[in-house]
């Protein structure tokens, strides 16, 4: 992607700066806190926040994981733009998708306020905002990851691990993007029809490029998570991934409705997100990340019981469970590895709906 040496130059230089905020920076930061704690434990999240912020590398640690996210996102949008990508605004005709993809866009679709008004994850102009944004979000879902997730192996692993083993006949895929977690759920289950929602059009002009230059008949379709127009009782399964952080909770609460109106009788809801640890340092980390990275519905959302909103949709044993993204996936309970650096508190939401 990056055809010069100052283009490589400066991805590497913003990647570099996100691996030592993760692997140096929070290590200091927790040991730090736990010096502090072993004489005076505190218990108050409250509390808890006063003393992290009081903190020598605090600083250092809040500044530089938002400063290094906008210096990714401005390494890849210099390495992409004099390639040649297309600046033309979300509306315009799309490009033919040629192959067994296809594509359904809705030209009178108006996209919700609050998912306009916030560039999400401090990307300019956010994913919706022209075909450009969109390959600049591809590529930089690969980088944030910090190169775990260079052949969307995070994805992989939720369809190998967190996938109810079954024949499906429909799968829909909520907020799937340009496509990298509805790829392999139609790798997985050639033989069901599966269904990309998303509200970016550009994005899912990406999708179904992409799809169909793998062969995948999948079928991408721009809608709400919360009202996808498809027929009721239709699906078998429903999932989605890193997409209920991003939505405000009445929105969340509304997708879980239209998720429970899709599915038969018995099918099968599965949601990978994330979910507080119980570690206080850990969990302030990531009620902050929501402010830092302008994902304001982040914090709200693992407030709540998201578990009895989908009981509530319609849905029966509904629970947590722990995910681990780099080689075991889906943990049999709400109980993550111990590890030492910064990483996302990932976890599988799982239901089935009411017979």
């Amino acid at each position: 992607m990056a055809e010069t040496l100052r283009d490589r130059a400066a991805l590497e230089f913003a990647l570099t700066l996100r691996r030592r905020w993760a692997d140096t920076l929070y290590p200091r930061l927790r040991a730090e806190y736990d010096a502090a704690a072993a004489s005076a434990p505190l218990h108050r999240p409250e509390d808890v926040a006063t003393r992290v912020h009081a903190l020598p590398s605090y600083g250092g640690f809040a500044w530089l994981e938002r400063g290094a996210q906008k210096m990714l996102w401005r390494a890849v949008m210099n390495a992409l733009s004099p390639a040649g990508e297309a600046r033309r605004p979300a509306g315009d005709p799309p490009d033919v998708v040629a192959g067994p993809a296809t594509l359904e866009l809705d030209p009178e679709l108006r996209l919700p306020e609050w998912y306009t008004a916030w560039d999400i994850h401090v990307q300019p102009g956010g994913v919706w905002s022209s075909r450009l944004a969109a390959r600049v979000y591809e590529v930089g879902a690969k980088l944030v990851m910090l190169g775990d997730n260079d052949d969307y192996k995070f994805h992989r692993l939720f369809v190998e691990t967190a996938i109810p083993r079954r024949e499906y006949r429909r799968i829909v895929d909520l907020g799937c993007g340009f496509g990298k977690s509805t790829w392999p759920l139609k790798k997985a289950h050639p033989q069901a029809e599966v269904i990309g929602i998303d509200l970016a059009a550009p994005c899912l002009e990406l999708a179904a490029s992409r799809a169909s230059a793998q062969g995948l008949a999948i079928r991408f379709r721009q809608a709400d998570a919360a009202s996808t127009g498809l027929e009721t009782g239709s699906a078998d399964l429903v999932t989605s991934t890193m997409l209920i952080h991003e939505l405000p909770l009445d929105a969340l609460a509304a997708t879980l409705r239209e998720a429970a109106r899709v599915c038969a009788p018995g099918a099968a809801l599965r949601i990978l997100d994330f979910q507080s640890t119980g570690d206080p340092v850990r969990d302030l980390a990531m009620r902050e990340h929501g402010a830092r990275n302008n994902e304001p519905f982040m914090p709200p959302m693992m407030a709540a019981d998201t578990a009895r909103l989908a009981e509530a949709a319609g849905f029966r044993n509904a629970r947590w469970t722990a995910f681990d993204e780099r080689s075991v996936g889906r943990l049999p309970d709400l109980a993550w590895p111990a590890r030492s650096e910064w990483h996302f508190p990932w976890a599988v939401l799982e239901a089935q709906r009411d017979r």
